[in-house]
């Protein structure tokens, strides 16, 4: 689920209006392990926040100056003194505590530090179109990579020249749109694939079993279960390599649907949300095995679960592929490729912030080998889509999208995102089904 790049281009919260009182002014210390605790002042708000959350001024530790100044816009010279002092005896919460009570640690900025919220709060940021990461399963994991200066692993200098051509495009008539609109068909009738429902867990068993049909006897071809702490299961199917030392590609998309009404029982069919790209990945991994692909490098498929609630998903898998010392060559990620607003003509966008330069031109490359569209470039944001997980843990990682983000799908996350939307097409989303047959393809036989 891409977030709209409008007023919230800079993904910048809304601006603090006032403190109640001083006493409802506070510190928070939100890195409680590794690395260098950012202190921040609090401030509940009076409006225009989501539920009134406090909205977090971080300053650098010691920074007096700019307490000094801060204070006084709102209690002056007479009390910062007694302020200071109170702060200061203020312990450092326990992030257990914090995560029993119920709050999460979300991201909206690099250059921000995190804070707690409630469920309530990442909710309201969903609506405001505000792109971030919940790192409440993964903060402690950073930080100690952080701390123990790991970095991610990531063998290539520069992509190799498109080569499989004959190969590849003897495969691409195999892609069935009719496959596609049945594996959508099923996921669609789920009442929503919230990360957190059992709807949600029954999608990521429908997609693990429609993978398994097509693994079975297969030799090197895996699919396997990411638990999470929730109840949707991220999936990962496997094409092993031949080169035991080499390393993966990854091609990704987001299993989960939201309707940001009612997350948890309202109706959210997820068509183009990212039902698209799930189906897209499940028909390129059943043409591929189907035809026996052997490739060199290993080359893996990602289902992400809980996108839609922060990357949660995705964002422990590129961790945990972090602390483990993975290899990873290139990450595609798929979210929505299936609309064309009316009146437009279809394009494979390539998303240019928060992805790999390199990478990305390659994509370009291939789009223009083996898709019949032309491509254009977007920008969408921090936290956008999965891509931003990779990213994040200093992988290679691109984004192409069904179109610019003015004229993205308007029926996401909630009920009416489904296949009757005036614009949606299945011509438009196989173009990125090709693409990602011609991505695995291409990538994972290179030496």
């Amino acid at each position: 689920m891409p977030f709209l790049d409008n007023a919230h281009a800079n993904n910048q919260l809304p601006t603090r209006r006032q403190a109640r009182s001083i006493d409802q002014i506070f510190l928070v210390m939100p890195s409680l392990r590794g690395g260098e605790a950012q202190p921040a002042w609090s401030f509940p708000l009076l409006g225009n926040h989501p539920s009134s959350e406090s909205y977090k001024y971080h300053m650098r530790p010691g920074s007096l100056s700019t307490w000094h100044s801060l204070v006084m816009k709102f209690t002056g010279l007479l009390v910062l003194g007694s302020l200071l002092s109170s702060v200061l005896a203020v312990p450092i919460a326990d992030f257990d505590a914090k995560v029993a009570a119920g709050l999460r640690l979300i991201q909206t900025s690099d250059d921000k530090a995190p804070f707690w919220a409630t469920e309530d709060e990442k909710l309201e940021l969903l609506r405001k179109d505000v792109g971030y990461f919940d790192l409440t399963e993964t903060y402690q994991l950073e930080e100690e990579l952080k701390a123990k200066k790991v970095k991610a692993i990531v063998e290539r200098a520069t992509y190799p020249a498109i080569s499989q051509q004959t190969a590849v495009k003897a495969l691409l008539p195999s892609l069935s749109t009719t496959n596609m609109n049945n594996y959508l068909s099923k996921l669609t009738a789920f009442n929503n694939r919230y990360y957190r429902a059992t709807t949600g867990l029954d999608a990521s068993n429908y997609i693990y079993d429609t993978l398994s049909s097509f693994a079975a006897g297969k030799s090197g071809v895996t699919v396997t279960k990411f638990s999470h702490s929730w109840a949707q299961q991220s999936i990962i199917a496997k094409i092993a390599g031949s080169s035991t030392t080499a390393p993966t590609v990854v091609l990704g998309a987001h299993e989960d649907s939201i309707n940001q009404s009612n997350p948890m029982s309202g109706r959210a069919p997820g068509a183009d949300d990212d039902g698209t790209g799930a189906v897209n990945l499940i028909e390129v991994f059943r043409v591929l095995v189907q035809n026996d692909f052997k490739p060199t490098k290993n080359v893996e498929f990602h289902w992400y679960s809980g996108e839609e609630a922060g990357l949660l998903g995705s964002n422990a898998v590129a961790t945990n592929y972090k602390a483990a010392g993975k290899s990873i060559y290139a990450m595609l990620q798929l979210d929505m490729t299936g609309y064309v607003k009316p009146g437009t003509t279809g394009t494979i966008t390539l998303v240019t912030d928060n992805t790999d330069a390199t990478l990305t031109s390659y994509v370009a490359s291939l789009a223009g080998a083996y898709s019949s569209i032309k491509t254009a470039t977007t920008t969408c944001g921090y936290g956008c889509s999965d891509h931003s997980s990779w990213n994040r843990q200093g992988y290679p990682a691109a984004f192409p999208f069904e179109s610019t983000f003015a004229n993205l799908n308007p029926a996401i996350h909630g009920s009416g995102d489904t296949t009757t939307v005036s614009g949606f097409s299945w011509t438009h989303s196989l173009e990125f089904a090709k693409l990602c047959l011609a991505f695995a393809y291409e990538l994972g036989s290179s030496a």
